[in-house]
């Protein structure tokens, strides 16, 4: 155990080395300090509270007698550095503040150090211990780790951590797995060490592969003794992903125990920000075990170089080999001096020249700097002074970087290291990321070094596998947020990214594909002249409307003959038109709908159907009339001229056209784009505008037509050899079935096929009226010529 722990604490002697060579380089610096020289004392604690007090109260007082007041307090300290863990700081800030000698800590992290209530002589120069959860956090976030255990000291220092990191993991839908506390080596085996190695087996054996570390190198022992037991007896094989903060010097793992580097290859370390330092490689290369740094170093020598010191008040160890004084510290093993500058040792640096500036800026500020052989004289300087400069300064240090001290706290961020390890004890430390001050945060991936036992690099550290496009997360009940289902979207809906929380609707204009994890542009349909309905609707609209034209040749062929003449020739050959122009509207319905297409669609078919409507209702008024005209004495003869039919037709369609002109008037149709109807497609139509005009269009044509057959049916059995009525009451009947049957059919139909149907019932209803009323007429005219005469038509031919 000797062994280990003086291994672990070889790094410590770097930054006595650092704050060395910082007062060396001040010292040589004419425009800091011109005519002062510093000087120091090194006290050792030996990891000790009560150590740590005698060394303090050594410091403070020359002289010490038997009565607790009889004594003279040293005035040449004007600061102190140190308080490298917590409770150090506590320590030596409970004496240190009582007369106001300002202490510069730089390795205690711990939040409460902050209460500048409790120590206002309390500086950090280590930053801000929130930083690191928030760069904890993003590391989790990038790697989209959700699933992780957590392991603290457990002192007021790892409760403070947790405080920090619960709520900032709980904002980011983190969960926290197991939370480990583990307790000071002393506690853990004068209480109750089995209860505790059990838990950390526990804790080890667990699915979590993500674990977060923060722990001094003494708070964590246990665990470091348990992974070291288990590693040597192989007994189970950690896949595991370390996150270290800062407390935790890992360096002195590498040297503490031999065989980690399968364990702990591949954390990611939290370290204070660091600079490189000009010269100080090269002080240490000729660093010699001199008189002046050998009661220092001779322990640190000894051990380092595995030989003895010929002098005897020095030479502690017993090892066969003498020490020269010419050993360089260049030729160890990075596991157990690190040539380049570490963070604590740059912290150490940058409290020497805080203080430096302080003393100079009282120097220059006020001239109370007064020399006697080099020291301060107690009179004009006091430690009070140095502690009001030293809550807010900004300065560069020697290497020219720029320090930030505010509130009592250095400003500074981390680096992000990434250890690799390897077997010969070396190892590689690559900076793999960065969070600032301002809580900047970068990372580069692609050059963490992972451990090679890890299954799956980079490593999944989650509760349930993660779901996949087209699902979204829903929660299972008692279970934290990480441990979840996974839902299909709804048919509407899609989830482009892992993990979704909810489902997002596509925008109108798309929809979901089949895996519903992409938006698909709607393709726009409306009835083609192109596709075969659209070809079928064509041929049937043109042939029958060069059938009715083929009707009107005949009849005008035919114009004289009397079953022509018969019921009024001039509203025949209206209702035949009608009829044609009827069959030719439906053309107006296929094809992309335009802005003059959809003005005349309904307005052009109601009209038009009007005109017909009215002109039939108008032969059978004839028909009735001319009834009535035979009895003998009936005045009714006078109106079966030409101006009753014209005034029926005119003035019911112009009942229609004041319909349109108030509908085109008030809110016309409109090409529009129907993005609702049908799922997959985007329907290129006609907005009617008005829904309601519509359906007073339709409603009007009913009207007309239910009158058309009323008179009609009531006209039917009129004595005749050729009654009209019978053929108009059947096409009416015709007409008023197809577009009863029409509006459930317009109702229930969605897309082109809307069109289709309409285009069908114009088709139908004026089949209807063409058939019934004009083909008996022309069956008579071309294949039974000798039915069309007079004596035939008046039945008197017999």
């Amino acid at each position: 155990m000797r062994e280990w722990r003086m291994g672990a604490v070889l790094h410590n002697y770097q930054q006595v080395l650092s704050l060395i060579f910082a007062v060396h380089e001040i010292n040589k610096n004419p425009r800091l300090l011109p005519n002062v020289t510093l000087g120091f004392h090194i006290y050792d604690n030996l990891f000790d509270a009560k150590s740590t007090y005698e060394t303090i109260l050594d410091l403070l007082f020359s002289k010490q007698m038997n009565a607790i007041n009889n004594y003279d307090m040293n005035k040449d300290v004007l600061s102190v550095i140190g308080g490298f863990s917590v409770e150090d700081a506590y320590q030596m800030a409970t004496i240190l503040d009582q007369y106001k000698i300002p202490q510069l800590t730089y390795g205690a992290y711990d939040t409460t150090l902050n209460s500048k209530a409790h120590f206002p002589s309390l500086y950090r120069m280590a930053p801000s211990e929130t930083i690191q959860p928030i760069g904890i956090v993003q590391i989790l976030l990038h790697f989209e780790w959700t699933w992780i255990g957590i392991i603290v000291s457990d002192d007021d220092d790892g409760e403070g951590f947790v405080q920090i990191l619960t709520p900032l993991l709980t904002q980011n839908s983190i969960c926290v797995a197991l939370l480990l506390k583990i307790e000071k080596v002393e506690l853990a085996y004068g209480g109750k060490p089995t209860t505790q190695m059990s838990r950390i087996d526990a804790a080890l054996e667990s699915e979590v592969s993500v674990f977060i570390v923060s722990g001094s190198y003494h708070s964590l022992w246990d665990l470091k003794l348990r992974l070291r037991v288990r590693k040597f007896f192989e007994t189970v094989d950690f896949r595991k992903v370390w996150i270290t903060t800062a407390r935790w010097d890992f360096t002195k793992e590498i040297s503490a125990f031999r065989g980690f580097d399968d364990t702990f290859n591949g954390t990611l370390y939290f370290s204070v920000e660091t600079d490189p330092v000009p010269g100080f490689e090269n002080f240490l290369k000729n660093l010699k075990l001199d008189e002046s740094v050998m009661p220092f170093l001779c322990l640190f020598w000894q051990y380092a170089f595995s030989c003895s010191l010929s002098r005897g008040k020095f030479s502690r160890c017993k090892y066969d080999r003498r020490c020269k004084g010419k050993e360089k510290l260049e030729r160890l093993p990075t596991y157990m001096f690190d040539m380049d500058i570490t963070s604590k040792s740059y912290a150490v640096y940058n409290a020497v020249y805080a203080i430096a500036h302080a003393l100079h800026a009282i120097d220059v500020s006020s001239q109370m700097l007064m020399m006697d052989r080099g020291k301060f004289k107690h009179l004009n300087l006091q430690p009070w002074q140095v502690n009001s400069l030293l809550k807010n300064i900004h300065f560069n240090n020697g290497a020219g970087q720029e320090v930030l001290i505010e509130n009592g706290e250095v400003s500074a961020g981390y680096d992000i290291i990434n250890w690799v390890l390897f077997q010969n004890q070396s190892f590689l430390k690559l900076q793999v990321g960065k969070i600032s001050a301002s809580h900047n945060f970068t990372l580069r991936d692609d050059i963490i070094r992972w451990n090679s036992k890890l299954k799956q690099i980079p490593p999944q550290a989650k509760c349930v596998e993660s779901c996949p496009l087209g699902y979204r997360k829903m929660d299972q009940a008692g279970k934290q947020a990480c441990c979840y289902d996974c839902a299909p979207c709804p048919e509407d809906m899609i989830s482009n990214e892992t993990d979704a929380i909810n489902c997002a609707k596509c925008p109108e204009e798309q929809y979901p594909n089949a895996d519903k994890n992409e938006c698909i542009y709607k393709v726009k349909t409306f009835l083609t002249y192109e596709e075969p309905l659209g070809i079928v609707l064509i041929f049937i609209a043109l042939s029958f409307a060069v059938v009715t034209g083929m009707v009107i040749y005949t009849f005008m062929k035919n114009w004289n003959t009397p079953i022509v003449k018969a019921n009024n020739q001039n509203i025949t050959i209206i209702l035949l038109i009608s009829i044609l122009l009827c069959f030719l509207s439906c053309l107006l319905f296929i094809g992309k709908p335009g802005k003059v297409t959809c003005l005349l669609r309904q307005t052009a078919f109601g009209i038009v159907f009007s005109v017909a409507v009215s002109s039939v209702l108008a032969k059978t008024i004839i028909v009735i009339l001319a009834f009535l005209a035979t009895k003998p004495g009936n005045t009714m003869r006078k109106w079966l001229g030409q101006k009753v039919a014209n005034a029926v037709v005119l003035s019911c369609s112009l009942i229609q056209v004041g319909i349109c002109t108030a509908w085109l008037s008030v809110s016309p149709p409109f090409p529009d784009h129907d993005t609702h109807s049908l799922s997959r497609y985007v329907i290129v139509e006609c907005n009617e505008g008005s829904i309601t005009m519509f359906y007073c269009v339709l409603g009007y044509l009913g009207f007309l037509a239910i009158i058309s057959f009323t008179v009609a049916f009531l006209a039917r059995k009129l004595p005749d050899s050729f009654n009209e009525a019978k053929f108009i009451t059947f096409s009416m009947l015709v007409f008023c079935s197809v577009w009863v049957s029409f509006i459930p059919g317009y109702l229930s139909t969605k897309g082109k096929y809307i069109v289709a149907v309409e285009v069908f019932a114009i088709l139908a209803s004026s089949t209807g009226l063409l058939a019934c009323i004009f083909f008996p007429k022309c069956y008579i005219i071309v294949l039974r010529p000798d039915l069309n005469s007079r004596k035939q038509l008046t039945g008197k031919g017999n």
